[in-house]
């Protein structure tokens, strides 16, 4: 058998090279929008699963989607709680602004209006992003129109631990959020924690912390993913501290946010 020169099998390899490259780049361009396009719909699922409390959320593509534009309005807004003009909710990398710092982040704010009175709010439904035990965790915490009591969470992450953190992305603990209050009786901004420990999981995990309005039942074996889940909601409650406050103070609410 003839053996072939270095330089054959060196053209051989770059050539081989450049048709996968370029096979690889045409798939890229040809699934590309269809890429876009589930992330998109697995987005607005997501935000609208936030709010399952209060609407029924389809589960066909095409019904999301025209709940979704019937349903939801969204504005930007700046750490002052000033509205930005020139940006969209949906455009903003909620990963990317979490680099920045605090004050200098855009906040996207996404907003359940009436079935039949759009120009009236039934719940404010922010985006969360944070770390979790062993990568990123995020997620939309609703709150109610004024802005102080959670009316449903849908949270995510990308590598918690089977049956233990992964749990954050189930009904059973979201669900454990409903009901509860980010402020305290003086105004104060307090956020919600989750505790270490659980207390039997389901209905007996509700019923333990349900005269607690600022804490929730933990998760078994993962009290690291439950802190970040706590840093998480503190923080860009935080960060939409000042848009809330103008909220409230524009409900029928009068309580004081304490700084």
């Amino acid at each position: 058998m003839q053996q072939q020169s270095n330089g054959y099998i060196i053209g051989f390899v770059l050539v081989l090279c450049v048709l996968i490259g370029g096979l690889l780049a045409g798939t890229s361009i040809v699934l590309g929008p269809a890429q876009q396009k589930s992330l998109e719909l697995d987005t607005k699922s997501q935000i609208l699963s936030a709010v399952r409390s209060v609407i029924d959320v389809p589960e066909k593509a095409d019904a999301i989607l025209e709940t979704y534009n019937k349903r939801i309005s969204s504005i930007v807004v700046n750490y002052n709680g000033e509205e930005v003009q020139d940006a969209t909710a949906e455009s903003i990398n909620v990963a990317a602004e979490y680099g920045k710092d605090l004050k200098e982040r855009l906040y996207p704010v996404f907003r359940l209006v009436d079935e039949n009175d759009p120009g009236r709010v039934q719940a404010y439904i922010l985006p969360v992003y944070g770390n979790g035990l062993w990568d990123k965790i995020w997620g939309y915490v609703a709150l109610d129109q004024t802005m102080e009591t959670i009316v449903g969470a849908s949270f995510d992450h990308k590598a918690e631990t089977p049956g233990l953190g992964q749990r954050i992305a189930t009904p059973e603990i979201q669900d454990r959020f409903v009901g509860k209050k980010i402020f305290d009786e003086e105004g104060k901004l307090v956020s919600v924690m989750m505790m270490k420990g659980e207390h039997g999981g389901g209905e007996s995990s509700i019923a333990y912390y349900a005269d607690d309005p600022h804490r929730v039942d933990g998760m078994s074996g993962a009290t690291l993913t439950g802190n970040g889940l706590n840093a998480m909601l503190k923080t860009y409650f935080t960060g939409y501290r000042n848009f809330i406050k103008k909220v409230r103070a524009n409900s029928t609410s009068t309580a004081d946010i304490g700084q």
